[in-house]
């Protein structure tokens, strides 16, 4: 990181790092981010598209911050136990980082589309004609298509006051595989309650699929360096969606009863996750899609808690809020492991596996293929709209 006098001479010789901080809400163009981040670090030009970090906060400690590549949250600083401002979720320092898909790929916080999760074989099939998607995970199209999906494009991006960040994308009829030319918005917003709420919203111009989805990886510990099982989880879910060996969902909907895949009574993400369960050890810990309790009758209530983490060392409590049918639980199981564990993160550290815990709302995964599920259809005149909302506090 650069001392303060030499980021200073860096400001003075460079209109574009000031530009950069300028698009951050800060008094002092000199001043990081509270989570130590230099603004600068991320201003560019891709696609003929201006790139910056933009800052969201509220007067409650709340700050974060995010980038219009990908729509992603770089940074999400809460208060802890003792009012220390921490930073609460996994990425990198730069831009760099971020654009670097061959050797640093990642989809740390961004705004997953045009389809959260897997598709099976990459095949759907829409009004009688079968589209085959980009197959980017095996055989499976996985978000959209990974680092040719949105999570590494960049979005059109607003920033509204100091607490909302609107960002927009235009993906083309036919971007890899997917029908129909579509125009989506993802809206952040801090409020006084500390909550970070994200609203997306889709039209399109011919009948196609849209499950958009954030995913940030948490760990509400304090030390993105260590693994964070013993984080105590919750999910109001009575039952999930098994997976092969492939990570695909089967088909099947089986209760949690009984198995190490029950999170209704909050308990460490640890206590289980070197479990014999064939879901469990097949995943190296959890990665599956939780049918939520929340959602019935067609509808999804997102006033209602759907799942929860908290951290008994820092006393950071998160409760998720959405009106999504499920919600994907994945502690990081990839983390760390092989050419992960070399790779530097944010302020020089290196991830250990199963360092955090993503919680992504969703459409059942392969759901264009499972006729019995809620359907991911938009076709013109339609409007898509997802929201979740995740609120932190003290416990």
């Amino acid at each position: 990181m650069f001392s303060k006098m030499n980021y200073l001479k860096t400001i003075l010789i460079s209109t574009a790092a000031a530009a950069a901080i300028t698009a951050c809400t800060s008094n002092d163009n000199a001043q990081l981010t509270v989570s130590g981040l230099n603004p600068a670090a991320f201003d560019s030009i891709i696609g003929n598209k201006p790139v910056k970090l933009y800052t969201l906060k509220n007067n409650n400690g709340m700050e974060a911050c995010i980038t219009n590549y990908g729509g992603r949250v770089v940074s999400l600083v809460v208060p802890d136990k003792d009012g220390k401002p921490t930073d609460v979720v996994l990425g990198f320092d730069n831009l760099k980082q971020y654009t670097d898909t061959l050797n640093s790929p990642s989809d740390y916080g961004s705004s997953v589309g045009r389809y959260a999760n897997r598709i099976n074989q990459g095949k759907i099939t829409i009004s009688g004609t079968e589209y085959q998607l980009k197959q980017n995970d095996g055989k499976h199209c996985l978000h959209g298509g990974g680092t040719t999906g949105w999570m590494n494009k960049v979005y059109d991006a607003e920033q509204i006051g100091d607490s909302i960040l609107k960002l927009t994308i235009v993906a083309k009829d036919g971007e890899n595989g997917f029908p129909g030319t579509v125009t989506a918005t993802t809206t952040y917003k801090v409020t006084s309650d500390n909550t970070l709420d994200i609203v997306w919203e889709a039209t399109t111009d011919k009948e196609t699929i849209i499950n958009q989805t954030n995913h940030n990886y948490y760990n509400l510990n304090g030390d993105l360096s260590q693994v964070g099982t013993d984080m105590v989880l919750y999910v109001n879910a009575d039952n999930f969606t098994p997976s092969d060996d492939t990570f695909m969902t089967t088909g099947e909907i089986v209760s949690v009863e009984g198995t190490p895949m029950d999170f209704r009574t909050p308990h460490a993400v640890g206590d289980s996750i070197n479990s014999e369960y064939a879901q469990v050890k097949n995943a190296g810990g959890y990665d599956h899609n939780y049918c939520l309790n929340t959602y019935k009758d067609g509808k999804g209530d997102d006033t209602a808690v759907c799942a929860s983490l908290y951290s008994p060392k820092t006393g950071i409590f998160m409760e998720m809020f959405t009106n999504e049918p499920g919600v994907q639980v994945y502690s990081a199981n990839f983390q760390g492991v092989g050419k992960e564990a070399s790779i530097v993160r944010k302020h020089g550290l290196k991830y250990p596996q199963h360092v955090s815990v993503c919680l992504e709302s969703q459409k059942y995964p392969d759901s264009p293929n499972k006729k019995d599920w809620v359907q991911p259809t938009l076709k013109p005149g339609e409007k898509y709209y997802s929201h979740a909302a995740y609120k932190f506090s003290i416990k």
